[in-house]
């Protein structure tokens, strides 16, 4: 069956990977969902993630998922713009997420980036996902 939405399957899966507290989660591989996991990289929602290449173009990420004190550092991950609503931001109307502890993830000309570097870089775009 295909996947309408490759992103919002992704945070799915580290979703649920979460609930049941496992260390790594698997998912198809994409340049938007690299980009996205650049990004929880660097701000320190997770611990990393590696690309295994099959082939014909087919590649997958393992996602190392990030644990604090027994409880997952994400504590929530939820996507903004869907394939039937996107959701367009400028810059000085980006949105904060818990009064600014969490981030936005935006998708802007500049590359994906989260919202305090879209701030920084002035540049507003689409907004693809929250994290706290």
């Amino acid at each position: 069956m295909a996947v309408t939405d490759p992103l919002g399957d992704m945070l799915t899966r580290i979703r649920n990977a979460q609930m049941r507290r496992k260390g790594k989660v698997s998912t198809p591989g994409s340049r938007i969902r690299a980009n996205v996991l650049d990004v929880l990289q660097q701000e320190g929602y997770i611990r990393g993630y590696s690309s295994t290449e099959f082939g014909n173009g087919r590649t997958e990420f393992e996602i190392e998922l990030k644990y604090f004190e027994g409880q997952p550092v994400i504590r929530e991950i939820s996507r903004v713009s869907k394939p039937g609503r996107r959701v367009y931001a400028a810059v000085d109307a980006m949105p904060r997420v818990a009064n600014g502890l969490g981030i936005t993830i935006v998708s802007t000309p500049k590359g994906v980036m989260a919202d305090h570097a879209a701030r920084e870089a002035n540049v507003g775009g689409e907004v693809l996902c929250k994290v706290f």
